[in-house]
């Protein structure tokens, strides 16, 4: 299903192991969570981002979840579609 975005997400770039990056997570993957983990926001190469922020990855789509994930939502085709 393809949806169109009205408003451009931040570009984050790829993950750069030597920053902070939440974990990435496709829609159906179960997520472990420590018990100390604070989970209100995500952090993608040491920025946080509130939960329900999107970001995009190159041309891949993020969404900020509980408890601190961050899940696939498709890929950024030209013209702002997003496709799942």
């Amino acid at each position: 299903m393809a949806t169109s975005s009205k408003a451009p997400h931040p570009q984050v770039g790829a993950p750069d192991p030597n920053c902070e990056t939440s974990p990435i997570v496709g829609e159906e993957d179960q997520v472990e969570v420590e018990p100390n983990a604070t989970g209100g926001a995500c952090t993608f190469n040491g920025t946080r981002y509130p939960l329900g922020a999107y970001v995009l990855s190159g041309t891949e789509v993020l969404r900020c979840e509980p408890p601190g994930v961050w899940v696939r939502e498709g890929e950024l085709r030209p013209h702002g579609t997003v496709l799942d």
